[in-house]
């Protein structure tokens, strides 16, 4: 079995036997083979980049066996310099995620665990599978696990968050489903990718391959005006869930148009990029607009998710090398930055049980420590220079400018409204005298919250300061993707 497999299947294995755990009266070890697995699985996923050969664009670590071979489907992975750093990106937020829920969930612990865990392996078996089917299973498997961890230890509204976030992404993900079958056909029964991305297609055609692929990965990134259902989901979501949902799942669907709409339909994606482009830009300034006035933590945070994954669509199409590699950068960032910022939400949760701003005032007075943590990652979500969230911002709005002007300063204006809805939530929150008893009892962050916060800083500095290993891993990629969508493939 190689590398990517077991990148995919050992967590899903280590869920299986969490699912298989009794419930609560082993809850003690169940979280520590949760841990084990997590660490296991993310620690399988560092080899991949000492051998991984940045001066190629092809496939890496491929694997291909036959799986249904009536229709010619094959169990088939591989990484390139564009699908790279998901798979240690997503091992990493899991491990992470099973330390913020050591303490916070004491209800049915084997299946939120093996819930996580199964569903990491699912989102790294979406990254590397290079079969149109097996990435279209992978696509919606995830679905199942996080409806549940929506469904089951969701807020009072759970089970309404659970249905909005399943039937928007799986009545997109039909069209997709239509758009596979097609290319099915058209390629005279094959799902390799690599032979859908050389199809001479027609305009017509093309353009009606974007829009499919369109309904699937707009509502999963999720960009404007099809973001309703991420704030909803947010807010009723576990931290964890929220956690990974920001973190890993909206990447699911940028990482499908530069892996399916802008290869297989080079020319319509041309054709609409100023559509993307006008998209991106309102999702980046009316939704920053947006989350100002919001008084829930967690809703905030998630309006801004959706401005900061504004910038990652608004760069793949101005179809520059600056653009494109700046919006992975800024996937890779916002993995971090907003993983932390939804974590350290839930570490004021967990204590006070209220995400409302106004419940909070002078927590800097009863926990220095986490406010120091909190501190940084609200900077990064402004965008500072010397943390992750800078440094993909940085490179799309330098690749917009060099598209256009005034598309670059419509985008850099985000950098402000980034700097006002962030630092104005921490100075609610944080500073000032202590306004009410709940803050006054506060006890600061223990060993197990600091050892996690800690991760995450660590990460969130050290891409911030030398963001060269991560830029690249993806050069290459991304200037051979730029080069085949720069050819017409018009029949």
């Amino acid at each position: 079995m190689g590398l990517l497999s077991l990148a995919i299947w050992v967590p899903i294995a280590f869920g299986a036997v969490l699912l298989a755990c009794g419930r609560d009266e082993h809850a003690k070890v169940v979280r520590w083979i949760a841990l084990v697995g997590a660490v296991i699985s993310f620690l399988l996923t560092l080899p991949l980049y000492g051998q991984f050969d940045t001066t190629t664009a092809a496939m890496q670590f491929v694997e291909k066996a036959g799986w249904i071979s009536r229709f010619n489907v094959n169990y088939h992975l591989g990484v390139d310099g564009i699908s790279f750093w998901f798979v240690p990106l997503t091992a990493f937020i899991t491990v992470v995620v099973v330390i913020a829920g050591w303490e916070a969930i004491t209800q049915r612990v084997n299946q939120y665990m093996g819930a996580f865990l199964i569903l990491s392996g699912l989102m790294i078996g979406v990254f590397t599978a290079l079969d149109g089917l097996l990435f279209y299973v992978f696509f919606e498997a995830t679905l199942i696990p996080m409806y549940l961890i929506i469904g089951i230890w969701g807020g009072p509204n759970k089970i309404y968050a659970a249905f909005k976030f399943f039937l928007y992404t799986l009545l997109g993900s039909l069209l997709m489903l239509v758009a596979l079958i097609y290319l099915y056909t058209k390629s005279g029964g094959s799902f390799d990718l690599a032979t859908w991305h050389a199809l001479p297609l027609g305009s017509t055609a093309q353009t009606l391959l974007f829009f499919a692929f369109f309904a699937a990965f707009a509502v999963k990134v999720p960009m404007w005006p099809v973001h309703t259902w991420l704030p909803d989901v947010h807010v009723e979501a576990p931290t964890g869930g929220s956690a990974v949902l920001a973190a890993i799942m909206l990447k699911l669907g940028a990482y499908g148009f530069l892996r399916f709409s802008m290869p297989i339909a080079p020319d319509a994606a041309h054709e609409w990029g100023g559509f993307m482009v006008a998209l991106s830009l309102i999702a980046v300034v009316y939704v920053g607009l947006v989350a100002m006035v919001q008084q829930d933590m967690k809703k905030l945070v998630a309006y801004s998710s959706v401005a900061h994954m504004g910038f990652v669509t608004l760069g793949f199409f101005i179809f520059n090398d600056l653009g494109v590699s700046g919006g992975l950068v800024q996937m890779i960032a916002h993995g971090f930055v907003s993983g932390a910022m939804f974590l350290s939400i839930g570490v004021l949760y967990d204590r006070v049980h209220s995400r409302e701003i106004s419940s909070y005032g002078g927590v800097v007075n009863t926990m220095p420590k986490f406010a120091a943590f909190a501190l940084l990652f609200a900077m990064a979500n402004c965008g500072l220079p010397g943390t992750a969230g800078f440094v993909g911002e940085w490179m799309v709005i330098l690749g917009a400018v060099k598209f256009n002007f005034w598309i670059g300063f419509a985008a850099s204006s985000a950098l402000i409204f980034g700097a006002a809805y962030t630092l104005w939530m921490f100075k609610r929150v944080y500073l000032g005298p202590v306004t009410n008893d709940d803050v006054k009892g506060l006890s600061d962050i223990n060993a197990r919250e600091f050892f996690m916060l800690t991760l995450l800083a660590v990460a969130v500095l050290y891409m911030g300061l030398y963001p060269k290993p991560f830029t690249d891993v993806m050069d290459v990629s991304v200037a051979e993707l730029l080069k085949h969508v720069a050819v017409s493939k018009l029949n």
